[in-house]
């Protein structure tokens, strides 16, 4: 019984090996393609994400306090978010109209 699987087994392995090697290469390169799209994917969904936080202009306004009690004294609700980037209410900070002083 076992002899005779093993006689099948080998007659298929020698029957698919010409159709092994190639396709495992091209799984084999499927697998680093995808891997290096995933990662290129992934850097420039990243990079976007970080242009769009660089746009809240909450870090220079006049009215950020630097507490994380109150972030803001205006929109304390959406300070430090996307919700502030067309922010009405900015004034750009200067040493004299500061709320918080460091």
């Amino acid at each position: 019984m076992f002899q005779f699987l093993y006689v099948l087994t080998h007659w298929l392995v020698q029957a698919i090996q010409p159709f092994l090697v190639p396709l495992c290469f091209i799984f084999a390169w499927s697998l680093i393609l995808m891997t290096l799209w995933s990662i290129w994917a992934a850097l420039r969904d990243g990079v976007a994400n970080a242009k769009r936080m660089h746009q809240i202009p909450c870090a220079d306004c006049q009215f950020f306090t630097g507490d994380y009690h109150l972030k803001c004294t205006v929109h304390p609700t959406i300070a430090l978010s996307e919700e502030a980037i067309d922010c009405l209410d900015h004034q750009p900070s200067t040493e004299d109209n500061l709320v918080f002083r460091p």
